[in-house]
Order: structure tokens, then sequence, then C-alpha cells
């Protein structure tokens, strides 16, 4: 038994007048597109990519805002050489800030990894706990929170009347330059909020018969932790773990606060970010900060490159198999 087949007729042509019509529409929708990303696009040229030109040009003058564009001197790779060179505060800066971004940074994860394994429960009254976790980070690096910080570690502070309870005496904890750094560092830990929330929600997401098989073949909590929750919260640990690497690098806010915006007390809290804004902003030399922010922003660029070239070896997606 045989069918005939049915012959396939080809589309009319579409009418010139249609084509224009369609091609209008498209058009007028590009332009509604771009009308309504208009207000990003002036602030990304205004603010950011504009600023940042001006501020590579500078990084190769002597300008100072005493004077005008025009009138600043090309000097080349001047301020570059002094930085490495012939600038001891730089170096000083750098090391500051490299001990607070490692030190502070997997502490601060830590912390908020281990509060969000305590909230991971379905307990009545746990949205509030997790509400009051998160506060401190909804302040953020406020200069608020800076001065009320300072305050409570002077030496007539909270935390010095709470050790006087114990018959431990006072330490002027932010004067001292063993301690200013520490507080600092206690600061940034203390605000672990925003980590913590991450944490929470990859938690959310870890399959409950993973640890039911896991008990099954006689694994305890650290077993468990070490083999099914780690693995699975790779992806949440690394992205965290960039984003506060980035941070740590930019803290300035409550070093400024802290040290009265001097970096003080004997240059201890002088974070790489409050040295360029000393630079540029009390001494106006704006050139040789510019060229400090550059390097800034290539140095923040390979760490976070060389975090993700080193995250295949350790990180683990659930659908890596799919890839």
């Amino acid at each position: 038994m045989t069918t005939a087949s049915t012959p396939v007729r080809p589309a009319p042509p579409v009418p010139a007048e249609a084509a224009r019509g369609r091609g209008g529409r498209r058009r007028r929708d590009n332009l509604s597109g771009y009308l309504f990303l208009s207000p990003w696009l002036l602030g990304l040229l205004g603010i950011t990519a504009i600023p940042m030109l001006i501020s590579l040009y500078l990084s190769f003058t002597d300008y100072s805002p005493l004077i005008s564009l025009g009138e600043a001197n090309w000097v080349g790779l001047d301020n570059y050489r002094r930085m490495f060179t012939a600038d001891p505060s730089y170096w000083h800066a750098v090391r500051v800030t490299v001990i607070f971004a490692v030190v502070a940074t997997p502490l601060k994860l830590a912390a908020a990894l281990g509060v969000a394994l305590l909230l991971n429960r379905t307990l009545r009254g746990i949205s509030l706990f997790r509400g009051l976790f998160y506060l401190p980070s909804l302040l953020g690096g406020s200069v608020a929170v800076a001065i009320v910080w300072r305050s409570m570690f002077n030496r007539e502070g909270a935390f010095n009347s709470f050790l006087g309870w114990f018959g431990i005496h006072g330490t002027p904890w932010v004067n001292d330059p063993f301690w200013a750094l520490p507080t600092l560092m206690l600061l940034a830990i203390w605000q672990f909020g925003a980590p913590m929330v991450i944490f929470l929600a990859g938690l959310k997401q870890v399959p409950g018969e993973l640890y039911e098989a896991a008990s099954v073949d006689g694994a305890g909590a650290w077993r468990q932790f070490r083999h099914i929750t780690l693995p699975m919260l790779s992806p949440v640990i690394f992205f965290n773990l960039v984003l506060e690497t980035i941070h740590g690098f930019q803290g300035f806010t409550a070093a400024f606060v802290l040290s009265g915006g001097t970096g003080g007390p004997v240059d201890s809290t002088l974070m790489y970010t409050l040295d360029l804004y000393i630079k540029g902003f009390t001494q106006l030399d704006m050139g040789y900060a510019s060229a400090m922010a550059w390097v800034f922003l290539v140095v923040v660029g390979l760490i976070t490159a060389v975090l993700f070239s080193t995250g295949r070896f350790w990180v683990h997606y659930s659908d890596a198999e799919e890839r």
C-alpha cells in the first residue's frame, strides 16, 4: 500500500510594505530598549568609564587638585617608579592590607559558615535569629558603625568594662599599635551576615537523602560535613571567597574612622586605600594617587584571576558531567 506524497508549497513572498513595517517595528523596539538603558549607559560613561580614563592619564602626570588638567606636567613612569622604589609608606600599606585580607577573610567566611550551619534548622523563631545575625551586614561599612566600634574599644569603652568584671586590666585597643589592626579585623569578621545568607541558601540545596545514606553507612557529623557538606557547598564557598577577598583589599571606612584618617597608631591601620586617600586628598598628590589606584586595580584583578584558575581543582558542580 502506497501513499502519495503531498508536494510542499513554497511560502508566499512577503510583501515589501509588510517587510518595511516589520523593520520599522524592530527599530522602534531597539530604540525603546536603548531609551530604557540610557540612564545606566550615561552613568557608566559619566561616573565610571570617563573618570577611569582621566585617572589613567593623570597617573602619568604630576597633577594636583590645585591646578587645572592643562597645567599638569607629563612625567611618564615617574609615579610608578617612585611607588616601587622610593616610597616606604607604600610597601607598609601593602603589608598591612595583605595581612588584613589574609587573616580577616578566612575567619569571616568560617564564622559565616558556622552560623549558617546552626541556623539551617526548622525551629520556632529561627527566622528572628537569622535576621539578627544578618543585621550587621545591613549596616555595611558605615561611618556610624565604625564610630560605635571605636567607642566600644577605647580604654573607657564597653569592652574594657566587661573585662574589668573579671579583674582584667583594660587596654586602649584602637590606640595600641599591636591591637589596632586586630580590632579592625574583628569589625570586618563581625559583619559576616551577607556570606552567611548565601551559605544558608546553599545548604538548603543539599539533598537530605545524602545525609540519610551517610548515616546508614555509619558516617558521623564530621565525616558528613567533610564529604557531603563541603563538596556540595564548594561553588558557594568559591563565590563568597572571591567577593570577600575583593572586599578585604578594599577596606577603607573603618580604617579611616578608627585611625582618625591617619592610619595610626604608628601606621598600624594604614590600609592601601587609606594611603591612597592620604596621598590624593591630604597631600594633594593626585597623579601619584591615580597611579596607586591603577596598580591596585591590576593586582586585585590578578588575584581574582588566580582564584578562578585554582577553582577548577576544588570546586565541584553537581552538573559537572553535563558540562
